[in-house]
């Protein structure tokens, strides 16, 4: 999926321009993979540009470099202003913000000391993550030989470069075997999660989804999906998820900053229910979608309009 490009980034404080946005070879993170980032979608809204839980994303991003022992070198109201700022910058209603904090150029080796902590802010259009037409008819799936990173490992509540090396492995599989996306399982053989997508499973009326200690990204959309499932009086278990009972399911979906809803239709070439979206599925889509196009209130105040600069 090329990049649509966009005419600033925000690196370390400052506005640049795109093609300008560059680091050095010998920085720490292009060897180590020694980066935390951030995937948030800012959707057209009745009352302009809005981003969606900006304030849950950008403490998940302090938290991921605080697990690196990364000290961010500005303050959550900075880091906040600094996403907004970037978007009304390239003047766009509707986009993706990609922050990123990295360690930078400095000295080599494994020991990071010495390496400048670096922060850049992207955004760019992005349509759907799975496809234009996925949303609706959902996507075929594999479950991946490549399991997700065992517990005390790597920590998969940091939402880390260096664990998207893994999620890489999954992908790259998937789409060699005629896949759209593949679906990794734990150490133990229980269902993790997608590549880049948290997983639920129905199945008679009940909304299924994986653990914390299932080697999962603790999503914000995953979080979203459940509380809006909730409002929908649907039941969700967060238990433990055998791979068998993928083939059983009567819906299966992705959820993700990127991904939003996306119904899965077969699985191992095993159909998944009808084979097309599912009823919980298109609730819960139209619900999602529906704070974005005033169809629904915006309940949590998940929602922060990109107000215009102020001048002076």
């Amino acid at each position: 999926m090329a990049l649509k490009k966009a005419d600033k980034i925000w690196m370390n404080g400052k506005l640049v321009d795109w093609d300008a946005a560059k680091v050095h070879v010998l920085s720490h993170v292009l060897h180590y993979g020694s980066s935390v980032f951030e995937g948030i979608r800012v959707y057209k809204t009745p009352d302009g540009p809005a981003v969606f839980r900006l304030d849950d994303h950008t403490r998940r991003l302090i938290d991921s470099a605080r697990i690196y022992r990364m000290e961010i070198p500005f303050s959550f109201g900075e880091l906040r202003e600094a996403q907004l700022e970037t978007v009304r910058a390239n003047k766009l209603q509707e986009c993706y913000i990609r922050p990123l904090v990295y360690r930078g150029y400095g000295s080599m080796g494994v020991n990071p000391a010495g390496c400048p902590i670096d922060v850049a802010i992207a955004v760019w259009e992005w349509g759907a993550y799975l496809g234009p037409e996925a949303l609706k008819q959902g996507v075929d799936v594999c479950v991946s030989s490549w399991n997700r990173c065992a517990p005390n490992t790597m920590p998969n509540m940091a939402k880390a470069g260096s664990n998207y090396m893994n999620s890489q492995l999954i992908k790259m599989e998937a789409i060699a075997n005629g896949y759209v996306e593949g679906i990794g399982l734990d150490v133990h053989g229980y269902v993790s999660e997608g590549s880049g997508e948290n997983l639920f499973l129905v199945k008679n009326g009940v909304v299924y989804t994986t653990p914390i200690h299932g080697s999962i990204l603790l999503g914000i959309t995953r979080h979203s999906i459940m509380t809006l499932l909730g409002e929908m009086d649907i039941e969700v278990r967060e238990t433990t998820i055998p791979r068998e009972m993928l083939y059983v399911a009567d819906e299966v979906f992705f959820t993700g900053s990127a991904s939003e809803v996306t119904p899965i239709r077969s699985i191992d070439k095993i159909q998944v229910g009808s084979g097309a979206r599912g009823p919980v599925a298109e609730r819960l889509q139209e619900r999602f979608f529906g704070m974005f196009d005033g169809t629904h209130a915006d309940r949590y105040g998940w929602l922060t309009v990109v107000e215009p600069a102020k001048v002076g």
